[in-house]
């Protein structure tokens, strides 16, 4: 099956090599995720000059709660299927000290998860149709095996 990203541009690599890829503004060195491509998102900065820059792989989660609705289009899920809900945590990246959302691991709940906690960047699966695998992030406590 082909593998292709929920999101274009917005993480590459695959194993260790799995990123988020942000911008960083030339001018003033601000850093985003989710990628800026015209200007800088930094209120104090007119800079332009926007530079692709991966993102740490690891962080602390900063909040987390479970999500026990079926969220609306384009999430792809089957509106037959049973709804199974998942976590989503808030995790602040080691260097940029910015926080970024994501769902955890599949089999990572609430239960698993303290604020604070170290946790990890891995490649996930959003969905999975006849054609494709939809590629996405997850985060999972450091130390657990995928």
């Amino acid at each position: 099956m082909e593998r292709t990203p929920v999101v274009s541009g917005w993480f590459s690599g695959d194993g260790d090599d799995f990123r988020l890829l942000g911008t960083r503004c030339r001018a003033c060195g601000s850093v985003f995720f989710p990628r800026a491509d015209a200007f800088c998102r930094n209120p104090s900065c007119d800079g332009t000059e926007l530079d692709q820059t991966p993102l740490s792989r690891t962080g602390t989660v900063w909040s987390y709660t479970d999500s026990r609705y079926r969220p609306p289009a384009p999430y792809p899920c089957d509106p037959e299927a049973p709804w199974e809900p998942f976590t989503v945590l808030a995790v602040e990246l080691a260097a940029e000290r910015m926080v970024v959302l994501g769902q955890a691991a599949p089999d990572v709940t609430t239960a698993d998860l303290a604020v604070g906690m170290a946790v990890e960047l891995v490649p996930g699966v959003l969905h999975r149709d006849a054609e494709r695998v939809w590629g996405t992030w997850h985060w999972r406590p450091t130390g657990v095996a995928v």
